[in-house]
């Protein structure tokens, strides 16, 4: 049950620009724990197709969104949007202070990192800020745009250092993260918490296969996430060439869900390079659907390539692959492998040829493929599930709570 603003100070505002939530599934899932543990939880996002009201009730959280009025591409772009975020952000926030539930701790969540503005601001006026450290945005910009823009990619490391500086408290995804916000954001080690995004055992479950999924061919790989340009969607699709063309296989379809920018390009991009009978595309899908595909599929593929960003990024796929016994392919990333370990095979980083023979051995070997998805279902069961996580995000929370508000000096 959420508490009111004579409840001891437990009211908080989760700010989040790039999904949606309740589709934001971190977020969410932060949002809800919190308001099962007491606190007075609203969140600010954007809205989407499949979530278009400025204002709803969910599971006693309070959500407000805004309209996104272009899609960002390029840099210019990107700047455009960052500030129009900002500004209605900066109006709902206002909204919620003076008409909604109130809040006295801002929880912001990157990308990008242009809110600690605000979080400056609202330190002023004695509330807490938090900043949900989700990706590296550095690094995702230079993925995605190389040096075409220096001073952009200065300015992304300045909204980051700036976004360090003014938290009283950083939560983060993994511990690659962790060195990041201690060595390059200066934060003291006791004010940053891993918060891993491991799947809720409450929202997924393992259903019947729904073998029209597979088109008649006998084996089915699966791709989720977000299709974006730095996912390296492209890898795979070339990966279903060579497996076709190279190794002779005529026995596979492949699935890819989710939505993103890049999601048309790939799809046209399959279709040029003469695979797509092999492919199905499906957008974003329900949590129902979701689960009769991963429930009917074979093989949970991972084609992040291997950059400065990856490398040091939790990709949640995997950890969802998991949960319903798949096996993983997968590049060799840092955090790929202390997320799956020994529940997937680790390709050669950036060769989709090699991404293509392991696929191809695993398909030939079922055994194989059991012990790891046993392996996999476990280690979520025991290890990642997001009941491990929520304690340290209230842990986290009770330290906010429990110590002197600090200031911060810009």
């Amino acid at each position: 049950m959420a508490t009111t603003a004579s409840a001891g100070n437990r009211r908080v505002l989760i700010v989040v620009q790039n999904l949606p939530v309740p589709f934001d599934r971190r977020v969410w899932l932060e949002a809800t724990t919190l308001a099962r543990a007491g606190w007075s939880v609203s969140v600010i996002c954007p809205k989407a197709a499949q979530f278009p009201r400025s204002f709803e009730e969910l599971e006693d959280v309070h959500i407000y969104r805004y309209a996104l009025p272009f899609e960002a591409h390029g840099p210019l772009g990107f700047v455009a949007e960052f500030a129009w975020c900002f500004l209605r952000t900066a109006m709902k926030t206002a909204r919620v202070a003076a008409r909604g539930r109130g809040f006295d701790v801002l929880h912001v969540c990157n990308p990008p990192e242009t809110y600690w503005p605000l979080g400056w601001i609202c330190q002023r006026f004695g509330r807490r800020f938090v900043f949900d450290h989700h990706d590296l945005s550095p690094e995702m910009y230079a993925v995605k745009f190389g040096d075409r823009s220096r001073l952009t990619l200065a300015s992304l490391r300045f909204l980051e250092r700036m976004t360090f500086r003014v938290a009283d408290i950083v939560i983060t995804t993994n511990q690659s993260h962790r060195d990041i916000a201690i060595q390059r954001g200066g934060k003291a080690p006791d004010d940053v918490f891993v918060v891993r995004s491991g799947p809720d055992l409450l929202r997924l479950r393992k259903t019947e296969p729904d073998l029209s999924l597979r088109h008649g061919r006998a084996n089915l790989l699966v791709y989720l996430g977000e299709i974006c340009e730095q996912d390296g969607v492209d890898h795979l699709v070339r990966a279903l060439q060579i497996l076709r063309d190279e190794l002779g296989r005529r026995d596979l379809s492949c699935v890819f869900v989710g939505g993103g920018p890049h999601q048309p390009i790939v799809k046209q991009y399959a279709h040029t390079i003469g695979v797509s009978e092999m492919c199905t595309f499906t957008g974003r899908v329900s949590d129902e659907d979701l689960s009769i595909i991963l429930s009917t599929a074979d093989i949970g593929v991972d084609p992040d390539p291997k950059n400065d960003w990856s490398d040091k990024s939790t990709m949640n796929k995997v950890m969802e692959y998991m949960f319903f016994g798949l096996p993983v392919v997968a590049y060799d990333l840092t955090e790929t492998k202390v997320s799956a370990g020994g529940a997937a095979v680790y390709a050669e980083p950036n060769s989709e040829r090699s991404l293509a023979a392991e696929i191809d051995t695993l398909l030939d070997d079922p055994e194989r493929r059991r012990r790891m998805g046993t392996v996999g279902h476990d280690r979520v069961r025991t290890a990642l599930a997001w009941e491990y996580s929520a304690p340290i995000l209230l842990e986290a929370y009770e330290q906010l709570s429990a110590t002197a508000l600090r200031p911060h000096h810009v």
